[in-house]
């Protein structure tokens, strides 16, 4: 592309070079590769189910192994909850009215939001009269910055829930209160890290500093908590819908954030031997959360066994020169059963150096531990994927990364009784101890496409490979069935009315 003085001037302000750029807009002319998948997960095939005897085991693993490592819990909490709101600022715009059925249940269950008590004070005097009314004030006075702001706020600092004798607690709370049930160390500590737009750092951290020794003292825990921003250089170019670059009104190109898989780096950086990944609003009030609290650390136990087995596969293989049949073998159904990984038939016909160097390199790669639900009708999820080299590995596919124009691919995709619901335990150091370089472990071929528009105009945006699929497509890989119980995400302002937030 012919890019100007200024053009250039504003890529290296983001700290991406042309030369990324032109990759970019190469992109959006030839597109992302689909997957090819080659079959749902099911229990017993890339599944694992733990009976209740498994369950127990593995949180006796996680309390006598799982402990001693760094335990670290990566929460993405970016970005405003506009989104949220979506159905409300239709109807302050006049785009629905009061007799929409989404927009009546708003108002009759006002009272049942944690958000209420604050409504009601900002409403003032005339709050009964506006809610009974169903007046637009009502809206206003949540969504603007004349009330409550929560069209600006962040999810992370929006009321979730409300307990007993008034307490209210804030979605990033309940992350304090899971933290200190599973992601404690041996010593009491519990490391948090949050991911936090720059807008709403100050925000956060002011509320963190408030709450932090409340929940200190109430689980007798010390809190270790760090924030990071998502890396400008992980923008990525609008294009319009012909592939030209789109410019603003005042004529500078247009970078839009790279989408959560842009959060890589970020965790990249935080150190830790295991790392438990959640996103914000998923989390459920407590009298709920024993489910989550036992599975994590089950989940933690089954990393645990695995990492032990693999670190001593690698040793072993770092100090022969040979592995021979019997033992190339047994890795083989290691990889194929326990960490989603397929040998293509061409291993057969390899020199034995050859082999030794790719069992020891599947091997020695960062390992995942992805809690799923059974879920129907639901598009992406967890499946066996078939590769250009003859390998099958695991992995979280999205619906879109999917040639909808097979019938056979359609039809595995329809077959899946499972979701994914980002919930992660991970490990991210090798076999002596060492941090996996992270960006080693991502696929470039797995980022996305969409429609979006900006000024009234059509454009065409990237997202980088996501956090947990593409930006992990090189890990290690084990599913495992975790309750419904589990999966609680707040999409819609509505979803905060659903048992799991009404305890």
């Amino acid at each position: 592309m012919d890019f100007n003085q200024k053009d250039l001037d504003q890529i290296a302000a983001l700290g991406i070079s042309p030369e990324e750029v032109e990759q970019q807009i190469s992109r959006f002319k030839n597109g992302f590769p689909d997957f090819n998948l080659f079959a749902p997960v099911e229990p017993g095939n890339g599944l694992k189910k733990l009976s209740p005897e498994e369950l127990g085991a593995y949180i006796d693993l996680f309390e006598k192994q799982g402990i001693k490592n760094e335990l670290v819990k990566f929460v993405p909490a970016s970005g405003a909850a506009s989104r949220m709101f979506k159905m409300l600022y239709n109807f302050l715009d006049g785009a629905i009215s009061a007799e929409d059925p989404d927009v009546q249940q708003f108002f009759n269950s006002l009272k049942n939001f944690a958000f209420y008590d604050e409504l009601v004070e900002v409403l003032g005097a005339d709050a009964s009269f506006a809610i009974e009314a169903r007046d637009r004030k009502v809206v206003e006075a949540l969504l603007t910055e004349n009330g409550l702001n929560y069209g600006f706020l962040p999810k992370a600092l929006l009321a979730f829930h409300k307990y007993e004798a008034g307490k209210v607690t804030k979605a990033i709370d309940e992350h304090l209160v899971e933290g200190a049930a599973y992601a404690a160390d041996e010593n009491g500590v519990v490391k948090l890290h949050f991911t936090v737009s720059a807008e709403h750092m100050d925000l956060i951290k002011a509320h963190i500093a408030r709450v932090k020794p409340v929940y200190e003292s109430e689980f007798d825990k010390t809190y270790d908590i760090s924030y990071s921003v998502q890396d400008k250089a992980t923008d990525t170019l609008a294009v319009d819908l012909n592939n030209v670059p789109f410019r603003k009104e005042n004529g500078e190109l247009l970078f839009r954030p790279g989408g959560h898989g842009a959060l890589l780096k970020n965790l990249d950086a935080i150190g830790g031997d295991i790392v438990f990944i959640k996103n914000v609003d998923n989390v459920a009030a407590q009298w709920l959360i024993k489910d989550t609290v036992d599975y994590k650390k089950a989940l933690v136990g089954i990393l645990v066994d695995i990492q032990n087995k693999v670190f001593e596969y690698c040793n072993y293989l770092e100090n022969i020169t040979e592995p021979g049949e019997e033992f190339e073998h047994e890795i083989s159904v290691f990889l194929a059963e326990k960490l989603g990984y397929k040998l293509p038939e061409s291993f057969a016909k390899k020199t034995s150096e050859e082999k030794l160097e790719l069992l020891f390199k599947v091997l020695n790669r960062p390992i995942r531990i992805c809690g799923v639900v059974e879920s129907s009708g639901t598009g992406g999820g967890p499946f066996w994927v078939s590769h250009n080299d003859g390998t099958q590995t695991l992995q979280l596919v999205e619906t879109a990364q999917v040639n909808l124009e097979k019938a056979d691919q359609v039809a595995i995709l329809n077959a899946s009784c499972y979701a994914n619901i980002t919930d992660l335990v991970c490990g991210v150091k090798n076999y002596k101890g060492e941090p996996f370089d992270l960006m080693q472990f991502r696929d470039p071929d797995t980022g996305f496409i969409a429609e979006k528009s900006a000024g009234g105009k059509a454009l065409k945006a990237m997202e980088l490979p996501g956090l947990w699929n593409g930006a992990m497509s090189d890990w290690n890989t084990v599913f495992v069935e975790v309750p419904m119980t589990t999966f609680n995400p707040v999409k819609t302002v509505l979803d905060l009315l659903k048992k799991e937030h009404q305890g």
